[in-house]
């Protein structure tokens, strides 16, 4: 029997109560022509979630991965310990994040791939506002203030990136060994902002792929204001820190 090569590409998925999506998010990701394992980082929820990828994991050994947590610990430490876990095995090369809900497509991972392993990419972001606002099914005002958000993300910081919010990212190994993990502070939106924002100063190659972003169908949002309250304040905290910090050089 010949044996599989392991997959060099991880995609990371946090979770707190998503029955309703886990199962179909992982069964989407494992059947895209890149091959792709799953690791779910949820965080006890009391749904049975976790169960659900148990039984995954049972009928695709090696494909399906679970880190369990007590509490919600927040978006930014469900990634950071997805992004530990997968830099202690060796095999994974590119590592992705991105939402349980379906908001992010899981058939436009190839495209992040591609941006990254065929388009000179250190960082790939599948972007809402790259090519205008594509966004479905989100109410209006929620679309005005993600959208300005990022517009006032770059103008304090500086960033090129048009979605500096965007949570559906592929990176190379080798940014994720550079940032200095243990130095990454937020757990929300300013989660995404400040790793984009910490990638570009270390000097990595930030590119931008568009995407369509639909609300979730199944489920309930996490969202909240101390989110966006963390995002707002945050972005300054960052922009001056920048000004005393050193960045660490790539590693190659």
């Amino acid at each position: 029997m010949q044996s599989v090569r392991p997959s060099e590409c991880v995609v990371i998925i946090p979770t707190y109560n998503e029955r309703e999506n886990v199962s179909d998010i992982i069964d989407a990701v494992l059947r895209q022509p890149v091959r792709m394992d799953v690791l779910i980082i949820d965080d006890g929820s009391p749904d049975g979630t976790a169960n659900i990828v148990r039984e995954k994991m049972a009928a695709n050994p090696g494909r399906v991965h679970l880190v369990e947590r007590q509490g919600k610990l927040g978006l930014g430490t469900a990634y950071i310990a997805g992004f530990r876990w997968a830099l202690e095995r060796k095999q994974y090369q590119y590592i992705f994040e991105m939402d349980a809900d379906f908001s992010h497509n899981p058939d436009s991972l190839p495209e992040l791939y591609r941006a990254v392993t065929e388009g000179g990419a250190d960082v790939a972001v599948g972007s809402r506002y790259v090519t205008g606002v594509n966004v479905v099914n989100w109410p209006m005002g929620r679309v005005i203030m993600s959208y300005y958000a990022s517009v006032y993300v770059r103008k304090v910081t500086g960033l090129k990136v048009h979605d500096t919010t965007a949570g559906f990212v592929c990176y190379r190994r080798r940014v994720l060994e550079t940032l200095e993990l243990d130095k990454i502070r937020f757990k929300g939106y300013a989660f995404q902002i400040e790793m984009k924002f910490t990638a570009a100063k270390c000097g990595f190659k930030i590119v931008e792929v568009p995407i369509v972003f639909v609300n979730r169908v199944l489920g309930t949002s996490k969202m909240s204001g101390g989110i966006f309250g963390e995002a707002f304040f945050g972005v300054m905290q960052l922009k001056l820190s920048s000004w005393f910090r050193k960045y660490p050089k790539p590693v190659e």
